[in-house]
């Protein structure tokens, strides 16, 4: 029996999962982290990456019950985009700023202007620019640009690569390169303000899923297990960022097919058929792990805001004298949610604790606003924060929908999905298709790792043929949601966008 291990460093949590040959998971670990807004950007120290790292490992082989020698394949993954820059001595020049940092809209619209391509402020190539118009000292000292998954790769194996889909997002690609013109305008740019640097020798070296990106070496091993158990010389596959594993995870690879990630932050991708016609600030253009095109609908927002207020109602549950289980009360206030009416009382909600450039609002402001006619009652508040959690996502399937993208399937996975059909349900009304959740679909993007580190090992077949026959006999239940639902989330959805107005006014204003 193989041993495949895949490690994503996610935004709420460092998950590790070991599996064999087929896919099936042996063994899994997890350790909880959290992004802090410091210095006004939103980031997490690095020291909280071995930290994390090492407890999920060590976790891992705790539950997995014997010792851990020798790994057949490794795969890292992390939170795709941000800004992580080095010097030529891989010393860190500046605290890592994350994919939820929202301070970088002069470059971003600069480069967008330049390039004739979206450039969104998540990219790296957008934060190393900004940095450059901020005249940050350390940028004529970067030799190194990288993604958390990258970064993590090079400590355990010395190669400096990233997987096609996770430099997708730091650079704009053609073909399975980095855009050799936008290069060029990039680095005439750099020039003019007095920093004679490369910008090709700065980024990762690009790979395809399938290729070896290296192997542990006898320093990563020990990063990794500092007992001394686990020995070098792992193969290891591309690192990939969680776009790119949420593919993978839910077997969204090829034309027509989509994905949709729900929980701190919501992202749909949608493999294309052919390019966009025209750029759309909106839109990510991305590449799937063995280098097709996507379309990203990506959201700085998510379940976060249900999250404050069950805790809000499991606080008045205590007061009242009754302890409740959390996920309990989810489920109850989820299911609660099948009771609402066909306006959703009237209600509109932004669940916006951060900027969302989707929306074009600059800082973070939650909102709720109702009519004065409409019921305010429990049922249609929670489809309210049901609907608000992925709305947002409507915003961009509007642009994909003008430019005839046709989706025939959504495959779904995230902590959105836990109460069953509920999720489910609110996501095929908003994006007006059949949603399919799978039965490992709560594995996530660090079971999508493993199977592309898997994949490392023998790729003699597509990508696409090896995941069907990892999925062949996965159970799944798929959701479309009826004419009803569809009512009353077009009914949210109009009321969503005519005040949306009003809440980029108050995040002008926050």
């Amino acid at each position: 029996m193989k041993l495949i291990l895949g490690i994503e460093l996610g935004s709420t949590r460092i998950k590790a999962v070991l599996c064999d040959e087929n896919g099936k998971v042996l063994a899994s670990g997890s350790h909880e982290w959290e992004n802090s807004f410091v210095g006004g950007h939103w980031s997490y120290p690095l020291e909280k990456v071995k930290l994390g790292l090492r407890a999920s490992y060590k976790e891992l082989v705790r539950n997995y019950g014997k010792p851990l020698t020798k790994l057949d394949a490794i795969g890292i993954s992390a939170m795709m985009h941000g800004y992580l820059a080095f010097d030529r001595e891989w010393q860190l020049l500046a605290p890592f700023r994350t994919w939820r940092d929202t301070t970088t809209a002069e470059a971003a619209n600069e480069l967008t202007e330049d390039f004739g391509f979206n450039i969104p402020q998540r990219w790296s190539v957008a934060h190393f620019y900004q940095a450059v118009l901020n005249e940050e000292k350390h940028v004529k000292k970067v030799a190194h640009l990288t993604t958390l998954a990258g970064y993590v790769h090079y400590l355990l194996t010395g190669k400096n690569v990233l997987g096609i889909g996770d430099a997708s997002g730091m650079f704009p690609l053609k073909g399975d390169k980095y855009d050799s013109l936008m290069l060029a305008k990039f680095n005439a740019k750099l020039w003019s303000k007095g920093i004679m640097s490369d910008m090709d020798d700065i980024l990762p070296q690009i790979m395809l899923a399938g290729e070896n990106a290296g192997t542990l070496t006898d320093e990563g091993a020990k990063y990794l297990d500092p007992t001394g158990t686990l020995k070098a010389g792992t193969i290891f596959c591309p690192p990939e960022g969680d776009m790119g594993t949420g593919m993978v995870a839910t077997n969204s690879v090829v034309p027509k097919t989509a994905n949709v990630s729900s929980g701190t932050s919501a992202n749909l991708t949608v493999i294309l058929e052919k390019p966009l016609k025209n750029f759309y600030r909106e839109i990510d253009i991305i590449a799937t792990p063995d280098g097709h095109p996507a379309a990203l609908v990506h959201t700085n927002n998510c379940t976060t805001e249900i999250n404050e207020w069950v805790n809000l109602f499991s606080e008045v549950a205590e007061l009242c004298g009754a302890k409740i289980e959390k996920g309990e009360l989810f489920t109850k206030l989820f299911n609660k949610s099948l009771e609402s009416d066909k306006t959703v009382g009237g209600l509109s909600g932004y669940n916006y604790l951060a900027g969302e450039p989707l929306a074009n609002t600059v800082s973070g402001a939650p909102l709720i606003m109702r009519k004065p006619e409409g019921d305010l009652n429990l049922a249609n508040f929670m489809q309210m924060q049901i609907y608000s959690a992925i709305s947002a996502l409507s915003l961009g399937m509007d642009i994909l929908s003008s430019e005839g993208v046709k989706v025939d399937s959504v495959n779904a996975h995230g902590g959105f999905y836990k109460t069953e059909f509920i999720g489910q349900n609110a996501t095929s009304a908003v994006l007006n298709a059949p949603v399919t959740v799978m039965q490992n679909a709560g594995e996530g993007g660090a079971w999508g790792i493993a199977l592309l580190a898997r994949y490392a090992l023998n790729n003699g077949v597509s990508l696409q043929d090896y995941l069907d026959g990892i999925f062949k006999h996965t159970e799944k239940k798929t959701v479309m949601a009826d004419e009803k639902e569809k009512a009353k989330c077009k009914a949210f959805l109009e009321n969503y966008k005519r005040n949306l107005s009003v809440e980029q006014l108050a995040s002008q204003v926050n």
